[in-house]
């Protein structure tokens, strides 16, 4: 009996090391991916109390303080290094228990800051990469960016096939690149998805409608993500979009999100910014007045209000 007792507690401590072994190889895994994916504006080195110096205040995402994120979806091309197809600005709020989000549409006519020029907000990141996108949506805004996640076409649809696909709520039925989208509830693939955010020709409501279909992806996405229970799915989500994904947000800072801020998602506002469609010199530009930028500030300023 006793020789049985000591090989099965042999055999649990074995077995209970080589799960910790385990453990410790995807945590660290997870991390070197999560690094990977990290790069900074400007160069900065991660640190775990954020300072955004535009806005001369500290973040930190430990304490649960309220943030921005800007999420760049970019058409990446291999003759020049693309234009940014999507610009989601996200205020998360833990007090409020609420996120606000809304596009800034590709077409809005502004000051590209760093460029000397008025042209297409999307235009930015052509002219400078991510610091004169981000650069030129905070003076846009009159808002600090905080954070921003840039991902290609290729990885949106890597990282919606992980997650079982999305669920949208369709309002009325088209067909773009081979696909056709019934009218209602209906469940897309990667592939799907992307077309789904993409088409704006065939919609009344043009880019806006667009926009419109954009935050709904991302909504879903969100709420998937942080359904994530454990490290092993947080690795395979990583790897597959690893190559596809920057980010200056560090793996710690990651793990913070997903352990403290999962329930903040719990309410999505959602805010479109109103303007009208014009050709300037042969050009369309979306024109958002200053009244109307002014009311984005300040809804901003509202929701990360402790």
């Amino acid at each position: 009996m006793k020789l049985w007792l000591k090989l099965t507690l042999s055999a649990l401590s074995l077995l209970l090391l080589g799960i910790l072994g385990y453990g410790i190889f995807v945590y660290y895994t997870v991390k070197s991916t999560a690094n990977n994916m990290y790069e900074p504006l400007d160069s900065v080195e991660p640190v775990s109390i954020v300072t955004d110096v535009r806005g001369g205040k500290e973040i930190n995402i430990h304490d649960n303080d309220p943030f921005t994120v800007m999420v760049m979806g970019v058409d990446e091309r291999n003759t020049d290094v693309g234009r940014t197809d999507t610009i989601i600005v996200l205020s998360v709020n833990p007090a409020k228990k609420s996120v606000l989000m809304f596009n800034i549409p590709r077409d809005t006519r502004t000051e590209i800051v760093g460029h000397d020029t008025v042209d297409k907000i999307n235009h930015a990141y052509a002219f400078g990469g991510v610091n004169m996108a981000v650069d030129t949506v905070e003076k846009f805004l009159d808002s600090p960016i905080d954070y921003y996640i840039k991902v290609n076409m290729q990885g949106f649809k890597q990282l919606v096939d992980i997650l079982g696909g999305v669920e949208v709520n369709n309002q009325f039925e088209f067909d773009y690149q081979g696909h056709h989208y019934s009218e209602g509830l209906i469940k897309l693939n990667g592939n799907e998805a992307l077309g789904y955010t993409r088409m704006r020709y065939d919609d009344p409501r043009g880019d806006l409608g667009r926009n419109s279909r954009q935050r709904q992806v991302l909504e879903y996405l969100m709420h998937s993500t942080l359904q994530i229970s454990n490290v092993i799915h947080l690795k395979t989500i990583l790897s597959e979009i690893e190559n596809n994904v920057r980010t200056d947000i560090t793996f710690e800072e990651m793990k913070s999100m997903l352990v403290n801020y999962r329930s903040d998602m719990e309410n999505i506002e959602t805010v479109e910014l109103e303007g009208e469609g014009t050709k300037i010199n042969g050009v369309y530009y979306y024109l958002i007045d200053q009244e109307e930028r002014n009311r984005a500030h300040e809804l901003i300023q509202k929701h990360l209000a402790k």
